[in-house]
């Protein structure tokens, strides 16, 4: 009899299909039959997916959290490990790919790109130039976040002759950059801050007011990790009162719901949370995800669980 799962969110085709072939999976926004909550054993979604210890406390056999995403900040890994419950995700395959989207973002911000391509398709160019923009080559990157993300942009910001610093909660060993002990430091020194890391707690973004005041008018931020890594407010006010000089941003408090005033600012530049959003990086973390819950299933070592997880609970 095949194992009962429970689907969190909305997945790709590709990793429905390889769920559907082993699994009977029942929708968390369907579920009619109470008596189906006890037969659940694992529960599986996107990085948006959001497991409390309310959902937690409906299903007694759940043994299994399957992420597909890397970011896991809307699950509460406490709550899940008091009752034995492993949480598995899928690190380290997006990083070249939020790597492209951030230097994406950096050019498009700075370069103004969107706003020169509405320029054109309106036919103002007709009578007038568009107006001048902001260099990147050889201009100050500041990096919030030392891992695979960031040192995949590093690579790709030292080829545009930029100089580089970064910040973390310490110094990395594979980052041969200058380390500087706090983000607020670091975007008092830089004309581009970019956010890698994945946020961990919402009560405290690494991106607040001081760091944006830091950042200063000629200063953009760069956002293509979580929205919890960001003060949204802080950062809607310094667009307004144009203490920055703009932002790049492909993550939102409450997605799909962008707030309408930051899709007002004619120096944002916004991306609908496409950081690892291709076919071939989509496709790897579907596998993955896929992989983790038939090695719980099978009572094998889980591939990839979540930090707080390493050392795994006992599996049923």
């Amino acid at each position: 009899m095949p194992q009962e799962i429970m689907q969190l969110s909305n997945l790709p085709t590709f990793m429905m299909n390889g769920l559907q072939a082993d699994y009977i999976i029942h929708d968390h926004a369907n579920v009619k039959d109470v008596s189906v909550l006890s037969r659940i054993t694992a529960l599986v979604g996107d990085d948006e997916a959001k497991v409390d210890r309310n959902l937690l406390a409906m299903l007694p056999n759940v043994k299994m959290i399957a992420i597909f995403g890397e970011g896991y900040d809307h699950i509460d890994v406490a709550a899940a490990k008091a009752k034995g419950i492993v949480v598995t995700y899928t690190p380290g395959l997006m990083s070249e790919d939020a790597a492209d989207l951030a230097f994406g973002l950096i050019l498009a911000t700075a370069r103004r790109i969107p706003q020169a391509e509405r320029f054109l398709r309106a036919g103002d160019w007709v009578s007038e130039a568009f107006p001048l923009s902001r260099k990147v080559s050889n201009s100050r990157l500041g990096l919030i976040g030392s891992g695979r993300t960031a040192q995949a942009l590093a690579k790709r910001a030292l080829g545009f002759g930029m100089t580089l610093a970064y910040t973390d909660a310490q110094a990395n060993d594979n980052m041969p950059y200058r380390f500087v002990e706090t983000a607020q430091a670091l975007a008092a020194e830089v004309d581009f801050l970019v956010i890698t890391t994945v946020g961990r707690d919402a009560d405290i973004p690494v991106v607040d007011q001081e760091v944006l005041r830091a950042l200063g008018a000629k200063g953009y931020l760069i956002n293509i990790a979580q929205a919890s890594c960001v003060d949204q407010q802080a950062l809607t006010q310094a667009l307004k009162d144009k203490a920055i000089a703009g932002a790049g941003l492909d993550a939102f408090w409450d997605e799909p719901r962008v707030p309408s005033e930051l899709r007002t600012f004619a120096n944002v530049v916004l991306t609908p949370h496409i950081s690892s959003a291709t076919h071939e990086t989509r496709r790897a973390m579907a596998d993955l995800a896929l992989a983790n819950l038939k090695a719980f299933y099978k009572q094998e070592p889980l591939l990839t669980p979540v930090p707080e997880c390493q050392a795994a609970p006992e599996q049923a």
